[in-house]
């Protein structure tokens, strides 16, 4: 299936930018694919042969250490998209790239979005703009888990999987959720059991469900609306 015409009803707010910079033939190039709960997009060290536009569901960006300890360093959602750094003239890739929440998305041949960027400079600025973004997000982060509390930071990965999720339940085990943050399961554990005795949500199997959102986004460190408010400046969502 190739890229839906209609802007309005293609979820990935990058897509919708390149939309407005007219695709034209280049959305045959464009399809569909589903994306199952962990599925390995990229191994680390390996060449980015497609791009991977989220249309729902999130992707992690996970580093490993020589010790074997691992930690999330970014995440890819409806606002993003994977293999940035192949867009950017570097083939390669230097982290595991893996689904984390089950959805779906655009896809697209790495050398053919990178001949039509060449040739278009109208494609080309929403690539510049989501690369300013990306580092902005990572330097945040960085930020964020030196001066925030684990609460504060599970609060706020909790409010970025539930826009990309787009649903208000969704997988998510404690011991992925400890990866992400980069802390022991025990510790994850009673953060959890914390945010679901504030009525903020459900966990039950492997699912959590968001059940307050305000009160997710009053808990969250400002991290979370500094980032979207970043984003929303760039491309004037």
């Amino acid at each position: 299936m190739a890229l839906c015409t209609q802007r309005s009803e293609v979820k990935n707010l990058i897509l919708r930018s390149f939309m407005a910079a007219e695709l034209g033939h280049l959305s045959q190039k464009f399809e569909v694919v589903e994306l199952p709960n962990a599925k390995l997009i990229y191994p680390a060290h390996s060449m980015v042969r497609h791009i991977y536009f989220p249309e729902k569901g999130l992707i992690s960006l996970i580093k490993t250490m020589k010790d074997g300890r691992t930690t999330e360093i970014g995440v890819v959602g409806i606002d993003g998209f994977t293999g940035l750094n192949s867009l950017l003239g570097i083939p390669n890739t230097d982290f595991e790239t893996v689904v984390q929440i089950p959805g779906s998305a655009y896809r697209i041949s790495a050398s053919i979005l990178n001949s039509a960027m060449e040739k278009q400079q109208s494609l080309r600025a929403p690539l510049m703009r989501y690369a300013h973004y990306t580092l902005s997000a990572i330097a945040q982060t960085a930020a964020c888990h030196r001066l925030h509390s684990l609460q504060e930071r599970c609060c706020r990965w909790l409010l970025v999987a539930h826009d990309s999720a787009q649903s208000d339940a969704f997988p998510l085990t404690h011991e992925f959720l400890a990866v992400l943050l980069g802390v022991g399961r025990s510790y994850v554990s009673t953060t959890a059991n914390q945010l679901r005795q504030a009525g903020l949500i459900r966990y039950s199997r492997g699912w959590v469900t968001i059940t307050d959102r305000a009160g997710l986004e009053g808990s969250a460190c400002e991290c979370y609306g500094a980032v979207r408010a970043e984003f929303n400046r760039l491309f004037r969502v």
